[in-house]
């Protein structure tokens, strides 16, 4: 396997502004998943004056010129898998001719031991879970008939929901002698429709993982969940003299109703405690947008099987975010010649290259920060009241007329769709254009919002952590999440939390987080506890667990159980309890275990919402000028939550293959400019801070821009994860934290 430290003499890596010289990524630009660098040579924040936005950069070694020359003849299709193999390099024809490339293991590199750790941690934990496995005292039912005699080796199969990203996915898992063993979709879930995407799969591998918070901490030392609890009921009665002044709670999105009704009935107790929520991903662009265009918060979804044509405004719909397992199966029916409607139609505007934007149609190239003003000039040129044209980049302006003219040839059976890390003003120019295309109620469809307490999470923390330097909270709970790792940087969240006087944390690891609380819980997995979730449409599952909590973890309702003296009422009888004074009557057990063998909650989906008219954005301010910055979850960990599944660290990257690291991706005609090339490693100077990554030479990227994913620079995640790639949260900021632009001046030059 070749990596990026195995450079030629010639290409040496010279070390960036004078520091040690360091090795990198191993390198992917071959047919075979690139695995990542050991040390994480960029794994943290350098401050330093600097231009906004900025490169400094080493040798080069491919010559994108001679390759656009070799390209240049070609009739028909081409097909190739990396820049190497079509330029033909010495070292990418040394590596395919060789059958074994590495023929001895040295176990005393550290990739090797973390391999072997990861392996065998895994193998260890699943294999020898069987002999501890204890099945959950309360009632489970199974998804379908169980058997009336267990039959050792017969699997069963529960009904239950996975929750990510704030919304909730229908799932069925199979069971071996009481342990979980694979996951599948739910067939009669709205959300799933039997389908499931990597991180459901995958999560199955994280219950299982040895690295998970084990124990209760205090100080670091070994505790008690009784003296968890005790300090919990010292907090309740300390605040209570104050109705709850001083305290405050950090959780993620809440969409589950029983837990949301035990946070309004504290805050009822306490009216001088304060709840916040933040995660770095879900849709908050997406709220914002709403609230923009309609003055309140609003759910959207979309069917895709009855659209005809589609207009993605930077959406990654069919690979990632909430909705996006129904979405692909909804696009790939209409896909299919003999679906009896036609096949469908779409254009793609995006700059980082994305799942959705390789299936379109038509993928419009264009900035990141271009496609707020190619949103104006598409709505102007429909005709939207209000929406005054944008300057949309030149290569895109030519497609307008056409994408207009397929748009109103297909009135109500069209959508245009804005991604969620777009600015609020694009995600109500989507709003405002499918209004006017009659789309709403035909393929485009409002509710109220799934989150049971809809909040702008970077705002939520901002407040927080506001609160935190002045010196009001004397009591700090943080309930799942990572706030300490993934918050933007300019928040300084870490600084703010140190403080709080008393800080109690409940979390699956003993991460970044909660090296800064002197209390940590283990929090118990989903597959281990009771709760319920809504789904994107507002459909609600109860969530059943299929094993007791291998290392006692607690969930969030056990928590707030015990914050108000109630620590013997089990999380199940917390949900049951719910849910009793929601369908009372004689026939309620027979309606909680349809619901428990179903998966679904019958009649729980929100009544679909006719929206006022969508007010339109003034327009847009010129785009800034420079190099362009843009963060992504990544696509196959997210924003971090999976940084130690060795699984999904495993699972090449859609667009490049790419395994086991991040990379700053830009395309061909910067690098040639920077004259960069794929492994060199550069500097990213933005807004006074300065992170250090490899090149990653990324085809169909836009020009002037690069995109770094979150999720790697971990510090606290497990054997697995720990200084595996850099920490892109390092650069990002809350007012605008998914892209910016500034000046790029000249490459510095390296001694």
């Amino acid at each position: 396997m070749s990596s990026l430290s195995d450079q030629s003499p010639e290409n040496k890596m010279v070390p960036a502004l004078g520091a040690p010289d360091r090795h990198a990524h191993e390198h992917g630009a071959h047919d075979h998943a690139p695995h990542a660098h050991e040390h994480g040579a960029h794994d943290h924040a350098h401050h330093a004056a600097a231009p906004d936005a900025s490169l400094v950069q080493i040798q080069p070694s491919l010559n994108l010129e001679a390759i656009r020359e070799k390209l240049k003849d070609a009739r028909g299709p081409e097909y190739w898998r990396s820049f190497e193999e079509i330029a033909g390099t010495q070292e990418f024809q040394a590596f395919v001719d060789d059958e074994f490339p590495v023929r001895t293991i040295d176990w005393n590199d550290p990739i090797n031991r973390r391999n072997i750790l990861k392996v065998m941690g895994a193998s260890l934990a699943l294999a020898g879970a069987s002999a501890c496995t204890v099945q959950p005292k309360e009632t489970i039912v199974p998804y379908v008939r169980q058997p009336e005699d267990f039959v050792p080796g017969k699997p069963l199969f529960f009904a239950t929901a996975y929750t990510q990203g704030g919304m909730a996915s229908g799932i069925v898992v199979e069971s071996h002698l009481g342990r979980p063993t694979k996951i599948e979709g739910n067939p009669d879930h709205p959300a799933s429709l039997g389908a499931t995407d990597s991180f459901a799969q995958a999560s199955i591998l994280t219950m299982y993982d040895p690295d998970r918070a084990q124990v209760v901490t205090h100080n670091g030392n070994i505790s008690s969940w009784v003296n968890f609890v005790s300090q919990l009921s010292d907090a309740y009665s300390l605040h209570s003299f104050k109705k709850g002044g001083g305290l405050r709670i950090l959780t993620e999105p809440v969409v589950s109703p029983t837990l949301a009704a035990q946070i309004k009935a504290f805050l009822a107790d306490m009216p001088e405690a304060k709840w916040h929520q933040y995660s770095p991903g879900g849709h908050h662009m997406a709220m914002a947008g709403a609230k923009l265009a309609f003055g309140q918060p609003l759910n959207s979804y979309y069917k895709f099987d009855t659209a005809d044509i589609i207009v993605s405004l930077d959406a990654d719909f069919l690979g990632a975010g909430n909705g996006c397992v129904l979405y692909a199966r909804q696009y790939a029916t209409r896909r299919r010649i003999d679906n009896g409607n036609g096949m469908n139609r779409m254009y793609a505007a995006e700059g980082t290259p994305s799942v959705t934007g390789a299936m379109a149609d038509h993928r419009l190239r264009m900035k990141t920060a271009e496609v707020e003003p190619f949103a104006f000039a598409l709505a102007a040129a429909l005709g939207v009241s209000g929406v005054s044209g944008g300057a949309a980049p030149a290569t895109a302006a030519k497609f307008i007329p056409a994408i207009v003219k397929d748009l109103q040839a297909h009135k109500g059976s069209c959508i245009v769709v804005a991604g969620d890390h777009q600015p609020a003003s694009v995600h109500a120019l989507a709003h405002a254009m499918n209004q006017a295309l009659g789309n709403v109620g035909k393929t485009v469809f409002y509710t109220d919002p799934v989150e049971a307490e809809p909040v702008d999470s970077i705002e939520s923390l901002r407040d927080l952590t506001a609160a935190l330097n002045a010196g009001q909270v004397d009591t700090m709970i943080v309930i799942g999440g990572n706030p300490v790792y993934d918050a933007p940087a300019d928040l300084n969240f870490a600084g703010a939390l140190k403080k709080a006087q008393t800080r109690l944390r409940l979390g699956l690891y003993e991460d970044e987080t909660s090296a800064f609380c002197q209390w940590h819980a283990p929090m118990a997995h989903y597959l281990e506890s009771w709760s319920d979730t809504r789904a994107f449409d507002g459909t609600i599952t109860i969530q059943q667990p299929l094993i007791a909590p291998i290392y006692g973890g607690k969930n969030a309702h056990d928590l707030f159980s015990a914050l108000v003296g109630n620590a013997d009422v089990s999380d199940h009888d917390s949900v049951k309890g719910y849910w009793r004074t929601q369908r009372p009557g004689a026939d309620f057990e027979a309606f909680w275990e349809t619901s428990l063998h179903n998966g679904v909650v019958a009649g729980t989906a929100f009544p679909v919402k006719t929206p006022p008219a969508a007010k339109v954005p003034s327009a847009p301010a010129a785009a800034a000028q420079g190099m362009e910055i843009v963060f992504r979850p990544d696509p196959t960990i997210g924003e971090g939550l999976y940084s130690n599944n060795g699984w999904l660290q495993e699972l090449p990257k859609p667009p490049n293959k790419m395994t086991w690291d991040n990379a700053v991706w830009i395309g061909p005609a910067t690098a040639q400019q920077q004259k960069l090339t794929t492994g060199d490693v550069v500097e990213i100077q933005y807004r006074g801070r300065t992170i250090r990554g490899p090149v990653w030479v990324m085809p169909g990227h836009a020009s002037e821009s690069i995109t770094i994913h979150l999720g790697y620079g971990r510090a606290r995640a497990g054997r697995v994860a720990d200084g595996i790639g850099f920490n892109a949260y390092a650069l990002m900021v809350s007012d605008s934290p998914w892209s910016g632009a500034g000046a790029l001046g000249s490459p510095i030059a390296l001694d």
